[in-house]
């Protein structure tokens, strides 16, 4: 049987199962950020402790722009606007404006078969650079194997506005250097100064990407929806609802630990437009990502 534990003192819900196979952590304080994960007697994410999640934004989502906008400038609808830069060191707006909400718990089921939680975060106020109003919803539903992720935002404004999602989860390896992620795609993101991106360049078809010691924060484009990371004790399958899929990867200052991050947006869309869509008033977006144990 499944259930649902609430920690009052850092506002996050543990969820367990009675066969002890099974543990996740929701930080609501965090974006709802899902941040520790167990799936069939298998740590899959962990506490990234000593870094910090204002650093590593782990299993943020990202909304209404995935990774970077330049200078936090940007234009929509012949109107310029301009986004606080909290990535100080490259002066960019980074992963969106939700990453550091609190999320209010709408329902939350345990049963025998699996844990659903919907969570709800409503902004009324017009932010700075995006003085736009929106709902934005996670359902979170866990079997002992596997996590789906679905995430509807409701654009509340009496204008369009753009916008990309992504998620940002971090997982573990017991040896990252022997593991291997396997995707299809023949381009890739070109950066430039900033990891600000400048375009895409054609490349060879890619199937299986080693890991090896390389440091990565890379970004390709996705022909299919399908993303398997294989490490030395587990496989995982990542699967979008979306057609149009971006990976982002990086590897971030602590050892066996790898971001594999789908989102439907790069670097800078809201000023390149690749992967860029625009919500009209009362319309709603949804998107699913799923991970299975394989």
């Amino acid at each position: 049987m499944f259930q649902i534990h609430y920690q009052k003192e850092s506002n996050a819900l543990e969820l367990k199962h009675s066969n002890q196979s099974f543990y996740a952590k929701i930080y609501l304080d965090q974006g709802a950020s899902l941040q520790e994960l167990t799936l069939n007697n298998t740590t899959v994410m962990v506490d990234l402790n000593p870094l910090v999640y204002a650093d590593t934004y782990a299993s943020a989502i990202l909304f209404p722009f995935a990774n970077r906008v330049k200078d936090g400038v940007y234009v929509f609808n012949k109107t310029q606007y301009t986004l606080d830069t909290n990535n100080t060191a490259e002066n960019n707006a980074l992963h969106g404006l939700v990453y550091n909400k609190t999320f209010e718990i709408i329902e939350h089921k345990a049963r025998t078969d699996n844990v659903l939680l919907r969570l709800e975060y409503k902004e009324n106020e017009l932010s700075k650079g995006f003085p736009f109003t929106y709902n934005i919803r996670l359902e979170y539903v866990f079997t002992l194997d596997t996590v789906s992720l679905k995430v509807t935002v409701l654009n509340t404004s009496t204008g369009a506005f753009p916008f990309t999602l992504g998620w940002h989860p971090y997982f573990l390896s017991d040896n990252l250097h022997h593991s291997n992620l396997e995707f299809s795609s023949t381009k890739k993101l070109v950066l430039g100064e900033r990891n600000i991106a400048t375009g895409m360049e054609t490349i060879g078809d890619i199937k299986k990407f080693n890991i090896e010691d390389k440091k990565l924060d890379d970004c390709w484009e996705l022909k299919g929806n399908t993303v398997r990371f294989n490490t030395p004790k587990y496989r995982l399958l990542m699967q979008s609802s979306e057609d149009q899929n971006y990976l982002q990867v990086y590897t971030p200052p602590k050892d066996n630990i790898i971001a594999i991050e789908p989102t439907t947006g790069v670097s800078d869309s809201f000023n390149n437009q690749i992967g860029l869509k625009t919500l009209q008033p009362n319309a709603s977006y949804t998107i699913v990502w799923r991970l299975n144990m394989i």
